[in-house]
């Protein structure tokens, strides 16, 4: 490889990997970045995940609102994992194929396979359908990952899919993406 075409893989390495670290992703080859952003009106980011979400409360899922997606975007996915939990990551809410005309999600949605919308749900770590709110051991407080992917399609997978398998079946299709973290200890 010449040193030019050396220097310009590099060049280009270096713009992917600060696009990354940013949450920014192009949506296609010559267009802007696109960006999207996931909050909740219960918590802010970083912020403490009120005791009504988690398995000491109602265990309901928070509300959640995003901003508008990438152009071409056909669905959303969003996993909720805890990434402090040990042995291994703890999934607390696997949902896909949310159309991509949502930009929400209410409170208290229903433990379903399918929600109203057409929205699947996956399987958490119990394993069961839906939402598990934060329990993390008495100890140190957990941070909960709310992420959020906008998809160029649907997954077309079914109901009580895992995160693996979502994850599997969204690589290459992603858009853009975020995440909201929010903290939990008892």
């Amino acid at each position: 490889m010449s040193y030019a075409l050396h220097k310009a893989a590099l060049a280009l390495l270096a713009l992917t990997a600060a696009a990354l670290s940013q949450n920014v992703i192009p949506a296609v080859a010559g267009e802007p970045p696109a960006t999207l952003k996931v909050t909740s009106s219960a918590f802010q980011p970083d912020g403490v995940i009120p005791k009504k979400y988690s398995c000491d409360g109602a265990e309901v899922t928070p509300p959640l609102a995003w901003s508008d997606p990438p152009a071409g975007t056909k669905s959303f996915s969003l996993i909720m994992d805890d990434p402090d939990a040990r042995p291994t990551t703890w999934v607390h809410w696997v949902l896909f194929d949310v159309p991509a005309d949502a930009r929400s999600l209410p409170e208290n949605l229903p433990k379903t396979n399918e929600l109203a919308n057409g929205a699947r749900q996956g399987v958490n770590g119990e394993p069961k359908i839906g939402y598990e709110g934060p329990c993390p051991p008495p100890g140190p407080v957990h941070n909960y990952h709310f992420k959020l992917y906008a998809l160029d399609g649907k997954l077309g997978l079914k109901s009580g899919a895992t995160k693996a398998e979502v994850e599997k079946a969204m690589k290459g299709h992603i858009l853009a993406e975020t995440q909201l973290v929010g903290r939990f200890g008892r």
